[in-house]
């Protein structure tokens, strides 16, 4: 299939990993993902600048296929980070949490093709303003930072596609191929995948993490933290407590304390899946089985050309 998106990354299939916090910030889940034909994004946003220099190497010794890498714009490594990316010479870099504009003539320079995260129409039309090649645009289904006005991915994606000239990778919701056609209907270039490749052998998760995505109910995840910077993740011990409390009265402070006490390194490295930050999206009520990242890959694309053909039908 040829889109915008895979005309520009120079990919097989309209198919991107999301970056994810552990799961994706290591080179196997990368390189495997790329070399099926999709785009693995590296989570680069907990990495150690030694850890992530490393990675890049092992990246490029793994394939030759354009791969991503995402940095949060707003982190506090955020400078040394970026300018590895830059040393490295990254093909794509799928930037969040920020503005890009300061950024985008250095990385144009070596050729490096931007996509920039986006969960409101304000935001894309800035990204867009900005000068980005083409936008990453996360509905409220999305696990970890999905818009906190929690507009939906299907109304999200098609009023960004309707508004901005760019080609747009739409993510949230979306677990199989069928997902990605529907997506792909609305007017999306490419779709991007999180919480289903969290259940593969390459996600860098602790084995209770991704048992409990396989677990997980359609109605087994919730925003945690509305009102401010909300986090989707699986209900579980600590999402009670704080919905608890929420309703108890509690003041932000308390609230604040109470967020800040879990980490979402407590579940995935240390497995805690009671009290630490279990982010997946709606989409793990889809998920039933881990499979290998490339193999995976195939599969969707299987299930995405079975969707065109039986829309074709109809």
């Amino acid at each position: 299939m040829k889109t915008r998106i895979t005309e520009l990354l120079g990919i097989e299939h309209p198919i991107i990993q999301a970056a994810m916090s552990w799961a994706s910030s290591n080179a196997a889940l990368v390189i495997a993902v790329s070399n099926a034909g999709g785009m693995g994004v590296l989570g680069a946003g907990p990495m150690r600048p030694e850890d992530f220099r490393t990675c890049l190497a092992d990246i490029k010794a793994g394939t030759a296929k354009p791969f991503g890498v995402n940095i949060p714009l707003n982190g506090a490594r955020a400078a040394e980070l970026l300018d590895i990316a830059y040393e490295a010479r990254i093909p794509v870099m799928v930037a969040s949490q920020g503005g890009p504009r300061e950024h985008l003539a250095r990385f144009r320079a070596i050729g490096t093709k931007w996509l920039h995260v986006v969960a409101s129409l304000e935001h894309a039309l800035k990204a867009e303003a900005a000068g980005v090649d083409a936008l990453v645009v996360d509905g409220a289904e999305a696990g970890g930072h999905p818009p906190p006005s929690e507009v939906t991915t299907l109304v999200l994606v098609r009023r960004v596609v309707r508004s901005t000239r760019l080609a747009v990778v739409a993510s949230g919701g979306v677990a199989d191929g069928a997902g990605i056609a529907a997506l792909l209907a609305l007017g999306a270039e490419a779709v991007q995948l999180g919480t289903r490749f969290i259940a593969t052998p390459e996600a860098g998760v602790h084995p209770a993490y991704k048992q409990a995505v396989l677990d997980a109910a359609v109605d087994g995840s919730t925003l945690v933290a509305r009102g401010s910077m909300p986090v989707r993740q699986l209900k579980n011990a600590f999402t009670e407590k704080y919905e608890a409390a929420e309703r108890a009265g509690a003041s932000p402070e308390e609230l604040a304390a109470m967020f800040k006490a879990a980490s979402l390194r407590q579940a995935a490295l240390e497995g805690d899946v009671a009290w630490g930050k279990l982010e997946a999206g709606q989409s793990a009520g889809l998920i039933e089985d881990i499979v290998p990242a490339g193999e995976l890959v195939r599969r969707l694309a299987a299930e995405l050309d079975a969707a065109r053909h039986r829309l074709a039908s109809l």
